[in-house]
């Protein structure tokens, strides 16, 4: 297995007097793209801030690289489920944005030039130019996702980006992911907490339960890419099998791994 470049051990989290975490622990290998799958409100999110370095980490341990997450959060870089676009500001200048308030000693004009690569990549090299509101849903969200990566992070940390788009658009964002994504050497920790997304994007889907939450199971999804997930049998039985886990979780019972 490659070198760990996530890796959540026996992680405990209290928030307002409430149990959110009890003892997570998984791994994801560099260059992986990994799936947290599970109900609303199990602290999926939650993961990203603690690797983010957003949220403390109050019993266990997470390590990015091998690092704690206050060294290396120069390795990562979020996409959130709204863009989060500055509107008055191009949509070069947004791409451009997270140098900006990362590398400050980066010129304007190298961190535009970065921008442009990244506009180009994600389908937008033509609208640099454009201001956010000229945008549709799907475009702002690839403006987000240009931002990070011009900062050409280790690590890409999703929280459900797609979740507020139309079904078109999501299908489109999906494979456009996966694209990019191949063949970079880039890790990506993808938040989802639909079962048909996971099965299309991951190589491992990370099952948590409602809270306090721990790791449910962990699925290897080893289905060749591009994926049909609703024709290809075994994913289909992947289906099957999440949707009886998530059914059993709805219910408060213990899933067997």
């Amino acid at each position: 297995m490659a070198q760990k470049a996530i890796s959540f051990a026996g992680v405990r989290l209290v928030l307002s007097g409430s149990e959110i975490y009890r003892d997570v622990s998984f791994d994801v290998a560099e260059g992986e793209f990994v799936c947290l799958l599970g109900p609303s409100g199990c602290g999926k999110s939650t993961a990203l801030r603690l690797i983010g370095d957003l949220l403390p980490v109050q019993g266990g341990t997470v390590s990015v690289g091998g690092k704690s997450p206050k060294e290396a959060w120069e390795r990562t870089a979020f996409v959130f489920q709204s863009p989060r676009l500055l509107p008055w500001k191009t949509t070069e200048e947004n791409a451009a944005f997270g140098i900006e308030m990362r590398k400050p000693e980066v010129s304007r004009e190298a961190r535009l030039a970065r921008a442009r690569e990244e506009l180009a990549h994600v389908g937008l090299g033509q609208d640099g130019h454009k201001m956010p509101v000229m945008l549709s849903g799907g475009e702002r969200q690839r403006v987000s996702i240009a931002r990070a990566l011009a900062l050409d992070p280790e690590i890409i940390l999703m929280d459900e980006p797609f979740s507020a788009l139309d079904h078109t658009t999501r299908t489109r964002l999906r494979k456009q992911i996966v694209d990019l994504w191949s063949g970079s050497g880039k890790t990506v920790l993808f938040v989802t907490h639909d079962i048909d997304e996971a099965l299309y994007l991951a190589d491992r889907i990370v099952v948590l339960s409602k809270k306090p939450t721990r790791v449910e199971e962990i699925v290897t999804v080893d289905a060749p890419r591009p994926r049909v997930p609703e024709e290809d049998a075994e994913l289909l039985r992947l289906r099957a099998h999440l949707v009886s886990v998530f059914e059993r979780l709805e219910e408060g019972e213990t899933v067997d791994a």
